[in-house]
């Protein structure tokens, strides 16, 4: 399994698309700050949309625009002061619209949310992040993504509903791919997958967590001194080593007891050499211990 295919499976993401806005000019689209683990997302499906307190980003048709961390946020065309009231109507997704008679910008509105250990994927997250399709040769499969969930949601046929909720799942993965070709930095876990110079490592502590991997060992596999590496994982992940390899075996660890494992098991699978040892730094990490977790786990 690829590093990022591993990452999205550590980190689950679930995708809700449920508003299609039909806007003319002028117009706005105020969002409030989203709940924690809950990130609004925006397709811009046609036309055109400002991002307000960005110094003038503008986003264009194929444009996609996420808030990973939920600030509140502001999209608009016009002076929103004029802006008319949108309607709003029940359907397969809600429907909004205004009486503006300007240029139209048709968007459509979702959220991904985080499972409750999705803070080291969010982490690594920027405050805003944006990826454009058109013209974008690696990005072909999500601009046609885009367009099917466009098609579905503006013209509902039977199954609509089962074919955007299964295309939905697969926009996180896809826009995750796009964003990380397009930017010129990444932060966080996703910095130490783009630095070519440490995959070896970060795929050793995905794969085999289980492992008592050492700063030396870690180092080797990586084929650099200790030092050399210890300053260039803390420089991309902004974290040691020590505290990347932890963060995926309790997030490995969730997953187990999710799949309904004994914590005696788990603790021994993400390499932990006592059972007392794995409870206490997995109720460090979430406040409750694994066998509280794994009774939670079926609601």
């Amino acid at each position: 399994m690829d590093t990022l295919s591993h990452l999205l499976t550590l980190y689950p993401v679930r995708t809700a698309l449920d508003v299609r806005c039909h806007f003319g000019a002028p117009w706005v689209l105020d969002q409030p700050a989203s709940p924690d683990g809950v990130a609004p997302y925006h397709l811009i499906a046609r036309g055109s949309a400002l991002v307000d307190g960005t110094d003038g980003l503008e986003l264009q048709a194929g444009d996609i625009i996420v808030f990973p961390h939920g600030g509140a946020h502001r999209l608009y065309i016009g002076d929103p002061a004029q802006a008319s009231s949108a309607h709003k109507e029940a359907g397969l997704l809600r429907f909004e619209s205004n009486d503006g008679d300007g240029p139209a910008t048709d968007i459509l509105c979702g959220e991904f949310r985080f499972d409750p250990d999705g803070g080291g994927l969010l982490a690594a997250l920027p405050a805003m992040l944006v990826v454009r399709t058109a013209d974008q040769p690696d990005a072909q499969a999500l601009r046609h993504l885009i367009g099917i969930l466009q098609a579905e949601a503006e013209t509902p046929r039977a199954g609509s509903a089962a074919v955007l909720r299964q295309l939905s799942s697969a926009l996180f993965a896809l826009l995750i791919r796009a964003w990380l070709e397009q930017a010129l930095a990444v932060p966080g876990l996703f910095a130490v997958m783009a630095e070519r110079r440490l995959q070896a490592a970060l795929n050793g502590m995905l794969s085999t967590p289980e492992k008592a991997w050492s700063l030396e060992q870690l180092a080797a596999v990586c084929h650099m001194s200790r030092a050399t590496f210890a300053r260039l994982f803390k420089q991309a992940a902004g974290a040691t080593p020590a505290d990347v390899l932890a963060q995926l075996r309790m997030a490995q660890a969730t997953r187990l007891l999710d799949a309904g494992r004994q914590a005696g098991d788990v603790a021994e699978s993400v390499g932990y050499q006592s059972e007392a040892a794995f409870n206490r730094a997995f109720k460090r990490q979430y406040g409750v211990g694994p066998g509280a977790w794994r009774r939670r786990a079926p609601q």
